[in-house]
Formats: C-alpha cells, sequence, structure tokens
C-alpha cells in the first residue's frame, strides 16, 4: 500500500466529488483533511466537513475537518498549520473546490465572475502555495487538480468565457507546477470527467434530474484519482488526464458500474468534443 499513513489535503471535501476521493484514499490507509466551508448542513447541498470526516474515520483512517474557505488566504494558512500540528506533513494536495456559473458575458455579474476566479484560480493557487513547504519534505508528493484539457475551440471560449478561464487558468496552473516542482519532485497533474458527474452542481444548476439520469458517479474520478496518485512523482506528472482513460490504462475497461442509470446515455463533459 504506497499511500498508507500519507496525509491528503482536500478542498471541498465536505461532499461529491472532493469526498469521493477522500473515502476513496481513506481505503488506502491515507489521512484525510476535510478543508471546506459547510460545517452547517445546507439541505439542498448535504454533508459537512463534520459529517464526511465520520465516514472517513469509519474506514480506519484518521480524518481532520477544518473550516477552510480558500477565498481566506489566513483560513488556509490556519487549516495548513493545524494539518502539519496533527499529522506531520502533507504529502498529497486535492484542489477540488470549485465554483460555476455558465453565463455569457453580458449575464455574468461581476460578484459571481468575481468569485469563480476567487476559489478556482486564486485559492487553488493559495492551497499550493501554503502546502508546498510540507509537499517539498514528502517523498511521494502529489498535487491533484480538478480541471479540464486545455481546448481552444470556440464553442467553450464563446460560450462562457468567465468560467472557462477561471477552468482553464487551473490546469495552466497544474501544468506549470509539473516543470516548477519536478526537481522535488513534487507530481502535478489535472483530472477531468468524460462524463457528467452526479453533483449538487449537476442537480440544482446544471440540469437537473434528467442529467443526472446521464451521468456517471463520483466514485469514477475517485478511482481514476487513486490511480494516478499511487505512481511515483516522477514518473507522473505534467498531464491533463481523463478519468476514464486513466481507468482504462490501469485495466479497468467495463465502466459501467459508475453509471447513475444502468444502460443509459452518458452526457459528455464540458470541455470535450
Amino acid at each position: 500500500m504506497l499511500l498508507k499513513n500519507r496525509t491528503a489535503f482536500i478542498t471541498g471535501a465536505s461532499r461529491g466529488i472532493g469526498k469521493a476521493i477522500a473515502l476513496r484514499l481513506a481505503r488506502e490507509g491515507v489521512n484525510i483533511v476535510v478543508a471546506a466551508k459547510s460545517v452547517r448542513e445546507n439541505e439542498k447541498l448535504g454533508g459537512t466537513i463534520f459529517s464526511a470526516a465520520e465516514e472517513i474515520e469509519a474506514l480506519g483512517v484518521k480524518a481532520l475537518p477544518v473550516p477552510c474557505d480558500i477565498r481566506d488566504e489566513a483560513m488556509i494558512q490556519e487549516a495548513v498549520e493545524k494539518t502539519a500540528a496533527t499529522f506531520g506533513g502533507i504529502d498529497i494536495v486535492i484542489n477540488n473546490a470549485s465554483a460555476i456559473a455558465l453565463t455569457k458575458t453580458s449575464e455574468t455579474k461581476t460578484n459571481r465572475f468575481d468569485l469563480m476566479h476567487d476559489i478556482n484560480v486564486r485559492g487553488t493557487f493559495l492551497v499550493t502555495r501554503h502546502c508546498l513547504p510540507w509537499l517539498s519534505k514528502s517523498d511521494h508528493a502529489h498535487i491533484l487538480t480538478l480541471s479540464p484539457p486545455l481546448n481552444m475551440a470556440p464553442k467553450w471560449l464563446g460560450s462562457h468565457i468567465a468560467y472557462t478561464m477561471s477552468k482553464y487558468n487551473m490546469t495552466m496552473m497544474a501544468l506549470g507546477w509539473a516543470e516548477e516542482f519536478k526537481d522535488m519532485p513534487v507530481a502535478s497533474n489535472a483530472l477531468w470527467p468524460q462524463t457528467t458527474i452526479d453533483t449538487a452542481a449537476v442537480r440544482n444548476l446544471l440540469g437537473g434530474e434528467a442529467l443526472v439520469q446521464m451521468s456517471r458517479k463520483p466514485e469514477i474520478l475517485a478511482d481514476a484519482a487513486y490511480y494516478i496518485l499511487a505512481k511515483k512523482p516522477g514518473n507522473c506528472t505534467g498531464n491533463a488526464f481523463i478519468d476514464e482513460k486513466v481507468l482504462k490504462q490501469n485495466g479497468i475497461t467495463d465502466l459501467s458500474s459508475y453509471s447513475v442509470a444502468a444502460g443509459g446515455k452518458l452526457y459528455t463533459d464540458l470541455f470535450l468534443d
């Protein structure tokens, strides 16, 4: 178990994809830092850092629930300090927290533009920056950012430019860090789903139950993340991965169990042609 007794700092880990990755890594013996805003449950979203931590610890590892709005640098610093004090270091950073608004320029309010860039871009950068001193001390250091391959097709640039910019910025950081940190070595990769994923964003913002039925479960990204993070940092860095391709490369060709609706039509995710 290459990941046993490692420590993963995961943003947005109270629900959805972040929690699925946390639970998958916990099954491999990884201690988890649940860094998210949710300290009280929202009926539409479900889950808090505390309920997620309970599920994680039920798998036999330690979990540290830490309130952390990654727009607030002081909260990031405090979360990192608590992590280091509790576990002695950080081996893995999962940049999962993200905000979305699929709006055209004329429809994008300033506060929504700022929110996406504060969380997706600035927050991702600051989390990585403050975790870096600890990552640099690990002998199995990985950064994994949930963002898409860079696709300059006009369709994706023209449809919702504010959101597109923020997600592409996340990927550019992931690829840039691979080069910047290669001699430490700290691996840095991006990961994105081939299809839409059953998350609160899909249910509440994007397509409701109809789109949920054409989506896959978050566990497909969690399994793909595991295979990436289990590789030696020097051998796996600088990639913009797609979940189903990662699984197929690791011998998993039957992906039917990940579908929300067995045998149903799947909807290709954003930024993929």
